[in-house]
């Protein structure tokens, strides 16, 4: 059983030497540290092939944790954090291997955490090693990166895989964005204000729009973004999750197990995309060469490793519908991609238009009322509303304008969290409502599924080529432009 308190932990970390370690992982423990979140007697095991004793870590630690820091390096606190580290050299195809990483562990009675940010093709024989050596006991937690497997069928065999070792209450899979201020302030937003909570159904909402731009292209990640491609990287996990948020109903608290339920209930509800729909519903496409911030771009396939043939999408766009009673008309619509004009991730959701419009001699027309939720960067809330314009004319004159909570700019919030930074301190206490249950992963891939799988039909949906530092293919404004809506532009 988890106990849900901040207890002293071993976290071992395998993958120690990978960029995901180095840029997040490492980074974050080291704030935990700075604001006094971690138990005095944790300790900080990396894990991998390397060579290495305890004080060359430490060195390696510390370089990474300089290089990739967002503020200000502080000595004093690295002469705390590095007294946590150690070393394990462990081969994990190894088995004997883990006997060594055993008697690291058996010098503290701490809770033992394995986070394993590494490639899913090692995942199977760290689960292995950990039961074949009984450091799988209660209360020991394992931590997955998502996305798991590239389909249902690969999915289910990675969980039937730990399943054998570990219990589901052992089990954290993380999706970063759950871990973020802007997303956890959702649930805030929606269930803390009665304004919002009485008017969040399709009664009042027109429609909705997610969209998650990013300006980098693939990084040096070839190898692995082309076996996976936009939809499988962001959509079935990022996109998936901020939708669930944002239509799932109100839970009875704020477990795990409530908030869980809730989400899985909107992935079940998902309408069913294939090959019968797929080019009404779906726009994929591809980056080409253009320029970003007066800097020129090679194109997707011109990447280093490329392969000149690939028909991998790095930018999707889906109209996605709820079959329930609260979201029965309203669309969300879907959108990511690499090489688009602006990095922002942002929730707009759309009101319906009053039915008579009292201000026609001024206003033909009068737009949308909006509530804009930029998730990152500089996280804010902006309602689009409507007022008089001073003056003595008769007639009634109207502007459109905005209101504006910067939260996270406020005062008392200038200190952000990161991410990582939360969710290793809830894998630490214990505390699984930040991650991902097993079923909202194979609900979520029993959706995605037949999207893939209808690209693949030859013919069926065309990869369409855009521009670096564009908003990706013109036919994505099509999913909306044949409805009389539009993209909400950025600003």
């Amino acid at each position: 059983m988890i106990i849900e308190i901040n207890q002293a932990c071993d976290l071992v970390i395998f993958g120690t030497k990978g960029d995901l370690a180095k840029r997040k992982l490492l980074p974050a423990l080291y704030k935990l540290e700075k604001s006094k979140k971690i138990h005095d007697n944790t300790r900080i095991i990396g894990a991998g092939r390397a060579d290495w004793n305890r004080l060359e870590y430490k060195k390696i630690v510390k370089t990474a944790i300089q290089t990739f820091l967002n503020e200000k390096f502080d000595n004093f606190i690295w002469e705390k954090f590095s007294t946590r580290l150690y070393f394990c050299n462990i081969d994990v195809y190894e088995t004997l291997h883990f006997f060594r990483l055993k008697e690291i562990l058996q010098k503290q009675k701490n809770i033992n955490i394995f986070y394993c940010a590494v490639p899913p093709n090692t995942l199977n024989s760290i689960f292995k090693g950990l039961g074949d050596t009984s450091l799988n006991s209660e209360p020991a937690r394992i931590v997955l990166e998502k996305p798991l497997g590239i389909c249902l069928k690969t999915s289910k065999l990675i969980n039937d895989q730990i399943s054998k070792y570990f219990l589901e209450s052992q089990i954290f899979r993380i999706d970063h964005y759950l871990g973020k201020e802007s997303v956890l302030n959702l649930l805030a937003l929606r269930f803390a204000n009665s304004f919002f909570f009485q008017n969040w159904d399709n009664q009042t909402i027109d429609h909705i729009q997610i969209t998650v731009s990013e300006e980098v292209g693939i990084e040096d990640r070839w190898n692995y973004f082309d076996k996976m491609g936009q939809m499988r990287d962001m959509v079935q996990n990022h996109l998936l999750q901020i939708l669930t948020i944002i239509a799932m109903d109100q839970p009875k608290n704020l477990t795990s197990e409530d908030i869980r339920e809730k989400k899985l209930n909107i992935l079940g509800a998902l309408k069913r995309i294939d090959i019968n729909n797929i080019n009404m519903k779906t726009v994929r496409g591809q980056y080409c060469a253009g320029i970003i911030k007066g800097k020129k771009v090679f194109s997707y396939i011109e990447e280093s490793g490329s392969n000149k043939s690939s028909q991998t999408e790095t930018f999707v766009a889906i109209k996605v519908e709820i079959n329930n009673k609260k979201w029965f008309g309203v669309p969300f619509y879907l959108r990511t991609g690499k090489r688009l004009s602006h990095k922002y991730s942002e929730i707009v959701v759309v009101f319906k238009k009053n039915p008579i419009n009292l201000f026609k001699n001024s206003h033909l027309k009068l737009s949308h009322n909006k509530l804009i939720i930029r998730l990152e960067p500089n996280p804010n809330i902006k309602i689009d509303i409507f007022n008089k314009i001073p003056g003595l004319k008769q007639e009634y004159e109207l502007e459109s304008s905005q209101l504006e909570y910067n939260h996270i700019y406020q005062k008392n919030y200038k200190n952000s969290i990161d991410a990582y930074e939360r969710l290793l301190l809830e894998s630490m206490r214990g505390i699984q409502s930040l991650f991902v249950s097993r079923e909202e992963v194979e609900e979520a891939w029993k959706w995605i599924d037949p999207i893939i799988n209808a690209w693949k039909e030859k013919n069926k949906n065309i990869l369409q080529l855009y521009i670096s530092g564009t908003w990706g293919p013109k036919n994505s404004d099509l999913l909306l432009t044949r409805e009389g809506r539009f993209w909400h532009k950025f600003q």
